[in-house]
C-alpha cells in the first residue's frame, strides 16, 4: 500500500544484498497522513535478524566486493546513473513527502528537484577530489597520503526532510567507496525505497546499498553491531547523544547533525516591517519542523513591542490549510505526538511568564489533522524552557536585549549551536557578529541555506559536517605511506 502518485515495487520487503527480501519476523510499518489522520501506506519493518543480515551483506560488499576498489571516477559515473533515475521520480518523491508528513505540495517539487540536482556535485567529487597526493618527507624520500573508504556505513535519517538528508548520506558514502545501510525514520520510509530502487536500476553491486526501515529497538540493535564502521545520524540531540555514546564505546566513527535553538539578532539599522516579514514567515517553513529554524529572535528592548506587534500581524495573515491546496502557507505538524509536544511547550510558555501575543491554538476551521496556529511569545526569558529547548514547531520566542553585546551573550547562552542570523543592512556588521556566535552556520537577513557548503553544529547541535568537500571527509580514513622513493603509479 502506497500513497497516490507513488509507485514502490516491493513495499512489503527489505533490500539487502541486492535482493528484495521479506522481513524475518514479518513486521509492518503503518504511515499516517497528518492532514487526514488516515493510514496511507504500509511497508516492511526490519527486526534484529534483518539488521544482522544487512550488516553481513554490507560487510561482504566492503571486504570482498568491487565497489571500494572501483576508481572514484567510475563510482561517480554510476552515481550519475542513479541521479538520472531519481530525477525522473521527483514527482513521486514530492507526493510521498506530502502524504507522509503533510509537507506543502506547492513546495515539494522544488524541494525534491533541488535535492536531486545537489547530488551531482557529490558525484563529481569522483574526479575532482584529491584521493591520493604525494609530497617530499623530511626523513623519507616520499610520503603518499591516501584517502580510503571508512568501511560499512549506517545512515539514519529523520522524518522532516527524509529524501534530501538520506540521499546526501548515501551519495557521500558511495562516492567514498563505502557500502551503506539505510535506516529511514519509520514515519517516512518511502523515499529510501525509491533510493534503493534507483541503486538497483543503476547496477550498483550487491550489498552496496541496503534498506532496513525499522522502529527504535531494531535500530538500536543495528548501531550496536561490531561489524559497522561508521554511523551518520540526523535527528534529535537526545537520540544523537545516545548513538554517539554507543559508537564511542567501540570506536565506531560517527557524524551527528542534531537539534538547534537558533537565534536571529535584529540590529537597530534593520526595518521593523522587514524583520517581521522574515521572522513571521520563516517560522512556518515546513511547519517549523526544521533543525536550523530561527526560533529565537533577539531585539533591542526599545524596539521589542513594535516588533512583537508587527510579527503578530504577519502570523495572523498566514493561511493554514490542507497541504495539497496551492494557497496554503502552513500545513499540519507531521504526527500526533509532535502536535502534543508543541502544545506542551505552548502551555509551558504560558506558565513560565512569557506573553502569548498570538496563536497557541488549533485552528478553528480545521476539524481534522495535526494543525497548530503560528505562535508568538514575547518578553521571553532566555533561561525559560521555550527559549532553551527545541520545540520543532511554528513557535517563535521574542527576547529583549539591552544592547548588541547583550544580544550576542543571549545568542550564545544555549546548549545548541546549529544556525543563526543577523538582520542588518551592513554586511560587515553581520560578519563581525557572526564571528562571535558559537554556531555552525550564520546568515545575513534570514534562515539562509547553501547546500553545497559545509553544514553542521557546535555544542549539542552535533559533530562533523555535511555538504561540500567537508561532507566527504567523515566517510574516509587517511593513510600515510612512507617510501624510500617515488612509486611508479598510485
Amino acid at each position: 500500500m502506497t500513497p497516490q502518485g507513488v509507485t514502490i515495487k516491493h513495499p512489503d520487503r527489505l533490500f539487502i544484498g541486492g535482493e528484495w527480501v521479506a522481513p524475518a519476523a514479518g513486521g509492518t510499518i503503518e504511515i499516517v497522513n497528518p492532514a487526514s489522520e488516515e493510514v496511507v501506506a504500509r511497508t516492511a519493518a526490519a527486526g534484529p535478524a534483518d539488521m544482522d543480515h544487512a550488516v553481513a551483506a554490507a560487510r561482504q560488499a566492503f571486504d570482498h566486493g568491487p565497489w571500494p576498489t572501483t576508481p572514484p571516477a567510475e563510482r561517480g559515473a554510476a552515481l550519475n546513473r542513479m541521479i538520472d533515475i531519481l530525477e525522473a521520480r521527483v514527482p513521486e518523491l514530492a507526493a510521498a513527502w506530502t502524504a507522509q508528513v503533510g509537507g506543502l505540495a506547492s513546495f515539494a517539487p522544488m524541494m525534491h528537484g533541488g535535492a536531486v540536482a545537489q547530488l551531482r556535485g557529490i558525484a563529481a567529487m569522483g574526479e575532482s577530489f584529491a584521493w591520493v597526493s604525494q609530497k617530499k618527507g623530511q626523513v623519507v624520500d616520499t610520503a603518499v597520503i591516501v584517502r580510503e573508504p571508512v568501511g560499512v556505513v549506517v545512515g539514519i535519517a529523520p522524518w522532516n526532510a527524509p529524501f534530501g538528508i538520506m540521499a546526501n548520506k548515501v551519495f557521500y558514502a558511495l562516492i567514498a567507496g563505502c557500502p551503506i545501510i539505510m535506516k529511514p525514520s519509520p514515519e517516512t520510509p518511502l523515499e529510501a525505497y525509491i533510493i534503493a530502487e534507483a541503486a538497483e536500476a543503476a547496477g550498483l553491486p550487491a550489498g552496496t546499498v541496503n534498506l532496513v526501515p525499522a522502529e527504535r529497538e531494531a535500530a538500536d540493535h543495528l548501531i550496536h553491531s561490531p561489524d559497522i564502521d561508521k554511523v551518520t545520524f540526523t535527528g534529535s540531540s537526545a537520540a544523537g547523544m545516545h548513538i554517539a555514546s554507543v559508537c564511542g564505546g567501540k570506536m565506531t566513527r560517527c557524524t551527528m547533525e542534531l537539534g538547534g535553538k537558533s537565534a536571529a539578532i535584529i540590529r537597530d539599522d534593520f526595518p521593523i516591517e522587514a524583520a517581521a516579514g522574515i521572522l513571521g514567515n520563516t517560522i512556518t517553513v515546513m511547519s517549523g519542523q526544521v533543525c536550523a529554524m530561527l526560533s529565537r529572535a533577539i531585539v533591542p528592548r526599545a524596539r521589542h513591542d513594535e516588533l512583537a506587534e508587527a510579527i503578530a500581524g504577519v502570523m495572523k495573515g498566514i493561511r493554514i490549510g490542507a497541504p495539497e491546496d496551492a494557497e496554503t502557507q502552513l500545513g499540519p505538524l507531521a504526527m500526533k505526538r509532535q502536535l502534543e509536544r508543541v502544545e506542551m511547550y505552548i502551555e509551558e510558555g504560558r506558565k513560565g511568564g512569557a506573553d502569548l501575543v498570538t496563536g497557541g491554538q488549533r485552528p478553528a476551521h480545521m476539524n481534522k489533522g495535526y494543525y497548530i496556529e503560528p505562535t508568538l511569545f514575547a518578553n521571553v526569558d532566555n533561561q525559560s524552557r521555550i527559549a532553551q529547548e527545541e520545540i520543532f514547531g511554528p513557535v517563535l520566542c521574542l527576547i529583549p536585549a539591552e544592547d548588541e553585546e547583550d544580544a550576542i551573550r543571549i545568542a550564545n547562552e544555549s546548549n545548541f549551536g546549529l544556525n543563526g542570523s543577523v538582520l542588518t543592512s551592513d554586511p560587515q556588521a553581520a560578519y563581525d557578529i557572526s564571528r562571535r556566535i558559537r554556531t555552525g552556520v550564520m546568515g545575513q537577513n534570514g534562515m539562509r541555506m547553501e547546500f553545497g557548503m559545509p553544514f553542521g553544529g557546535f555544542k549539542q547541535s552535533g559533530m562533523g559536517r555535511e555538504g561540500g568537500e567537508e561532507g566527504l571527509w567523515p566517510y574516509l580514513e587517511t593513510k600515510t605511506i612512507l617510501l624510500d622513493g617515488a612509486p611508479a603509479r598510485v
